[in-house]
């Protein structure tokens, strides 16, 4: 892990953007395709926001979300739209997306598709990642049911999680994926997350699940 401090959220955005698209340059230079996935929430919006315009091949690049929350996708809640509307918009609007929700269906019930869609493009190139002040990460929070399945080496692509603190179940990408990423970015901002990321590093995945995905991370924090 190596923590890079910025002096404001402006200038992180900037700055996880161009390295970002740096990343993705890079992985096109040697591959045909390459593959992105996003957390969801307001934290990487501006970050898209600069992303977006970078003058890459987007036709190449596949999106995906780290997580869902099983919301239709016109729903303030859905990571898919904000995705779709910060990220995919301008240049990057080229980008193929991978969405993880089904309408009218159970998440349970389209475990199968959705790896369908997600597999072939594993391991992910490039993975931007946020965390809460209770250090989950995606959708892999302390104490929900499933989660040391999900932590697993020998876990699947996907996991479905239900959090008692959340109001819909959702989908997310298991740890040994997130962490097999070939870049991976962690983005948090304010005093109360660095400090849960102070404790997360010296607790194990089951109460700290960020802690999953911290090795060889590039995390970014600003006030």
């Amino acid at each position: 892990m190596k923590f890079n401090e910025y002096p404001d959220q402006e200038m992180l955005a900037i700055e996880v953007a161009q390295r970002i698209a740096g990343d993705l340059e890079t992985h096109l230079l040697h591959h045909d395709t390459a593959s992105l996935a996003v957390a969801g929430g307001s934290t990487p919006a501006p970050i898209f926001d600069d992303l977006c315009a970078a003058s890459i091949d987007w036709e190449r690049v596949r999106v995906m979300a780290t997580d869902e929350r099983w919301v239709p996708s016109d729903s303030d809640r859905s990571n898919a739209r904000m995705i779709r509307e910060r990220l995919m918009t301008g240049p990057a609007a080229a980008a193929r997306f991978l969405p993880f929700y089904v309408p009218d269906r159970a998440p349970e019930d389209v475990l199968a598709e959705v790896e369908s869609l997600v597999s072939p493009e594993l391991p992910i190139s490039v993975a931007l990642l946020g965390m809460g002040e209770d250090m989950h990460t995606a959708s892999l929070f302390p104490g929900v049911k499933g989660l040391e399945a999900a932590l697993a080496g020998s876990a699947p692509t996907l996991a479905v999680m239900r959090p008692d603190s959340q109001p819909e179940g959702r989908i997310s990408l298991t740890a040994p994926v997130l962490n097999g990423a070939m870049a991976k970015h962690l983005v948090i901002f304010g005093e109360a997350k660095r400090k849960a990321l102070d404790r997360a590093i010296s607790l194990p995945p089951e109460e700290a699940p960020v802690q999953a995905i911290l090795s060889g991370t590039q995390v970014h924090w600003a006030p």
